[in-house]
């Protein structure tokens, strides 16, 4: 990194630490980017293009991507599961049809049915359920749920504060920020609601893939006698303390003195640090992009897709979230996995989760499929879905969710 952008990093942090300190009306702006990732490289090249495009042209082309593109808009049968302290839960079924397989027609009743042989009823179908990351929604896995879509039965829901789920209970109730722990304890409500028989294959992105682990962690016989596959992308086992986000070390060491600080105290002030996100949407939209993505040729109508699941994201619940990564270590819970068909998947170039990460995961597990995609950030599943869809279709096949015949949007599930 130049020494200019590290200069605006500090610059960044300093105005948020002034921020949380009382200046927050002239300060609010700048800290209301610098929260959850760092404005590190991102800010030259927003500079230049402010330089180059106006602001309402700016505008008008986010408008436009926001009208036009496909993404986020797939919906299955909603349900609704409640946390040990009452939070909501909120999550969708996408059931296969069992005429043709090929999902259920316009206007079909979307119970899901059975067929029945010499009046009993068929197993429960293997249902895959999905668990989404930090300042995401289940739309994340956007493309592979269109590809899964009739193929096999699928769950997608939403983690507590995010998406269509309720607000944390004991957070708000208690003042207390979340856990890895807990977000495990929350999977289990949801499969108990929305997969209450048959086998489970569990897929987990990057805050998700730590869910399943929690989950593994507390739910040892649920993961014996139930999971048939798990599928861990762009997701850490611990040692998140250690991620630098790509800054020198310097500028690493400062933003982790002050960081956890200035989150609390934003939190606080949630509707005027708001405010400050709106008014420097270019700046953090660049961020964005820094961070998610490592492509030069992405999509700009995935990459705004991104820009709002995590613009949507309330600043407090990032202030409640932040603790629980340094706080996470699910090492030995990888234990219980040791015995299925497991795929660990990350991206070369993701500066949120290193790969290194995920390579560490797969040493641990060595009957594991490691697969690291070049030119990838840590939204994989949105800059490769290709890739990922046709990994993931074959850990199912491998799982016995389907006929390894089976082709799934035009990715052989039997392929390398």
């Amino acid at each position: 990194m130049s020494e200019s952008n590290a200069e605006a990093v500090a610059a960044a942090v300093a105005s948020a630490t002034e921020a949380a300190a009382g200046g927050w009306r002239r300060a609010t702006g700048i800290a209301g980017v610098a929260i959850g990732v760092v404005a590190a490289g991102a800010a030259a090249g927003v500079a230049i293009e402010r330089l180059t495009v106006g602001r309402g042209m700016r505008q008008r082309a986010r408008l436009a991507l926001d009208s036009t593109g496909p993404y986020g808009g797939l919906r299955g049968t909603p349900g609704k599961a409640y946390a040990e302290d009452g939070t909501e839960l909120y999550y969708e079924i996408d059931e296969v049809d069992e005429v043709d397989g090929l999902g259920p027609e316009a206007g079909a009743d979307p119970a899901p049915r059975r067929r029945r042989l010499f009046g009993r009823k068929a197993p429960a179908p293997v249902t895959v359920v999905f668990s989404h990351g930090y300042c995401l929604n289940q739309d994340s896995w956007h493309f592979q749920r269109a590809a899964l879509r009739g193929v096999v039965r699928t769950v997608y829901w939403d983690q507590r504060s995010h998406g269509r789920s309720g607000r944390g209970v004991a957070q708000t109730r208690d003042d207390r920020p979340v856990s890895i722990d807990e977000l495990g304890r929350d999977l289990k409500a949801v499969i108990d609601a929305a997969a209450p028989e048959g086998p489970i294959v569990l897929v987990g992105h990057s805050m998700g893939g730590m869910t399943v682990m929690a989950l593994a962690d507390a739910f040892p016989d649920l993961v014996r006698e139930r999971v048939v596959g798990v599928a861990l992308v762009g997701t850490s086992s611990g040692r998140l303390g250690e991620v630098n986000f790509g800054l020198p070390l310097a500028g690493v060491n400062a933003v982790r003195r002050v960081l956890p600080g200035v989150l609390r105290a934003l939190g606080q002030r949630a509707e005027l640090v708001e405010k400050g996100r709106r008014a420097t949407a270019d700046l953090f939209a660049g961020i964005i992009k820094r961070y998610s993505f490592a492509s030069r040729d992405v999509d700009p109508a995935v990459a705004r897709f991104a820009e709002r699941m995590i613009e949507s994201t309330p600043i407090d619940v990032v202030a409640e979230y932040y603790p629980a990564f340094n706080d996470h270590d699910k090492t030995e819970a990888l234990a219980h996995f040791a015995s299925l068909p497991v795929l660990v998947l990350a991206g070369v170039r993701d500066l949120v989760t290193p790969s290194e990460h995920s390579e560490a995961v797969a040493d641990l597990l060595p009957g594991a499929e490691l697969v690291l995609v070049p030119d990838a950030g840590h939204l994989v599943m949105l800059e490769h879905p290709e890739v990922v869809t046709d990994r993931l279709a074959d850990l199912l096949a491998r799982a016995g969710a389907f006929p390894f015949t089976a082709t799934v949007d035009g990715c052989d599930s039997a392929s390398s």
